[in-house]
């Protein structure tokens, strides 16, 4: 997950895996994020592909790998194969579409099934733009996000509200359970009287690396 890079900075590689059902915005929020770009056509996603994008957080260099899945149900077979060893999750309903918030609650089962707490869960609230047309109201939202342990954000890829907010405390949070890591593995190897010359470096940094419980 993390490895010293010039200078004595520690650079992290995360994964963050987007999902929710087709046409509620989660290529476009990414392509927000990542290139601050936004399409008025819709694009359908067919399979999955990743965007990266690099951030100083705290100090920290973070490199982060978000990959934009699919939303057909046919894709969901294959969804393992692209959540797992996910550091975090941006889970996207459209507020206009009480369909497409029942459906999240799928997914966090799923993925709270397959990988615990290993994994931060971020649910957003896509296309608040269309505001006068929202079936899932915000109270209700935020009372089920704190019930699973995720994060609640109100977003619109159109208008850029709440986009760079979202990725910025996910990755906060990621951040936060990496540098718990390392401190614990420093302090088990001191304990085991292994602290001369201490250093701790992944032979192989990615972002499949080990993690550990964050979101609560």
């Amino acid at each position: 997950m993390s490895s010293p890079v010039a200078g004595g900075t520690r650079s992290y590689n995360f994964k963050i895996v987007l999902l929710g059902e087709g046409c509620v915005g989660k290529t476009s929020l990414v392509l927000r994020y990542v290139e601050d770009k936004f399409n008025d056509r819709h694009i359908t996603t067919l399979q999955a592909s990743f965007l990266t994008k690099r951030v100083n957080l705290s100090g920290k260099r973070v490199n982060l790998a978000i990959w934009d899945t699919a939303g057909q149900e046919r894709f969901h077979a294959l969804g393992p194969i692209y959540y797992r060893e996910s550091h975090g999750a941006v889970l996207v309903y459209d507020i206009t579409d009480q369909d497409s918030f029942e459906k999240v609650k799928n997914w966090v089962r799923e993925l709270r099934r397959m990988l615990g707490n290993d994994i931060c869960l971020v649910i957003a609230g896509n296309k608040v733009d269309l505001e006068k047309d929202r079936h899932v109201s915000q109270e209700e939202a935020e009372a089920y996000a704190q019930e699973v342990g995720a994060f609640h954000f109100q977003t619109s890829a159109k208008q850029n509200k709440g986009v760079e907010d979202l990725f910025l405390e996910l990755t906060r949070r990621m951040l936060d359970t990496a540098v718990t890591n390392d401190q614990q593995r420093i302090n088990t190897l001191t304990r085991g009287g292994n602290n001369r010359n201490l250093q701790i470096v992944d032979d192989q940094p990615s972002t499949s690396s080990s993690k550990s419980s964050c979101c609560s």
